[in-house]
């Protein structure tokens, strides 16, 4: 049947087929509809299968392919990419990225979405390899969204991500199993901000866990600063710092020594804190504090029951802003209407 769905409909311009099972008739089958498909409409392949060599080939040079989705495995090697209208490219792969290559001098005109899904332990220096595509096309100035997906911890190069200044979402899956993986710190958060002010989603690591490292209070001012646009968060935490900061310790400075405020038009709203640990007694300083620095905050994501007095605090501080605005609108109104 999939062999000859292009036969069938030789007008095919979308062809999406998901869960297909392992086995190289399938790969045959796939490769086979391609090959016998109108290559010249063809926008949309979505397919998480491995092709065959020719197959591959002719994949690497559809004119007018916009969205695609391929599995990859093992040492697979890929033909030099010539696809101009690329817009969003899905690869699940295993066992290394030198497919990556076949990015270099690639011709991506358009090309503003990129998520990768490695399935083995192995992660190897990818970042590293995919700045060197970046700089090596037009990228940089046309990606939107980097994913990166992985179910195995893995200590990511996050400075390699720094180019591509138009990122409006960064997404980096580094679970923590028996041990917390994320590396995330101030520095790598400081460094991300100041080179993406477009982000508005930011997303590092999978759900936090207990560990005491992470993201200090300075690190979530630059993000604030920075980043106005901003509206999911997900990192590792340092609550202390936030507690130290209401003691008046802690304070961020910019790099010529000055005070650093977070601007009030900061538009956060999502903060994913997972299992982020919370010292006891200490929700309303920390839901104070974080308001203070992310004003439009109303979601707190935990899986730490103790983070609920923070979330409910600030559900509470939302609900009485609300009101007061609407009573001071209604009480202007009134007042313009007696003028």
């Amino acid at each position: 049947m999939i062999a000859t769905f292009s036969t069938r409909c030789p007008s095919l311009q979308r062809i999406t087929l998901n869960g297909l099972p392992r086995s190289p008739v399938i790969v045959t089958a796939v490769s086979e509809m391609l090959l016998s498909c109108n290559r010249t409409i063809l926008e949309h392949f979505d397919i998480d299968s491995t092709l065959t060599e020719p197959a591959r080939k002719a994949l690497s040079r559809l004119p007018n392919l916009r969205v695609l989705r391929l599995a990859v495995e093992g040492p697979t090697l890929l033909p030099p990419m010539v696809l101009p209208n690329l817009v969003g490219v899905y690869i699940i792969y295993s066992n290394g990225h030198e497919w990556l290559r076949s990015f270099y001098g690639a011709t991506f005109n358009k090309l503003m979405f990129v998520s990768f899904y490695a399935t083995s332990p192995y992660i190897g220096d990818v970042l590293e390899a995919f700045e060197g595509v970046g700089l090596a096309t037009s990228i940089t100035a046309t990606l939107s969204t980097f994913k990166f997906h992985s179910l195995h911890p893995w200590t990511p190069t996050y400075s390699s991500l720094l180019a591509f200044t138009q990122l409006t979402t960064l997404t980096i899956s580094n679970p923590c199993r028996i041990h917390c993986s994320s590396t995330v710190d101030d520095n790598i958060i400081v460094d991300l901000a100041r080179a993406m002010p477009k982000l508005r989603i930011l997303q590092l690591g999978l759900e936090p866990c207990r560990k005491l490292t992470g993201v200090t209070v300075k690190g979530l001012i630059e993000l604030a600063c920075h980043c106005i646009d901003l509206s999911t968060l997900r990192v590792h935490i340092q609550v202390d710092s936030l507690l130290r900061a209401a003691d008046g310790g802690g304070v961020a400075s910019s790099s010529n020594g000055e005070r650093v405020a977070s601007p009030e038009g900061c538009a956060l709203t999502t903060l994913e804190v997972g299992n982020t640990p919370i010292p006891e007694g200490s929700a309303l300083t920390v839901a104070l504090a974080l308001l203070h620095i992310f004003p439009r905050i109303t979601i707190i994501n935990h899986t730490n029951a103790q983070w609920g007095g923070v979330a409910g605090t600030i559900m509470l501080s939302r609900r009485l802003s609300n009101r007061i605005g609407a009573l001071a609108r209604s009480s202007r109104s009134t007042a313009d209407a007696s003028l």
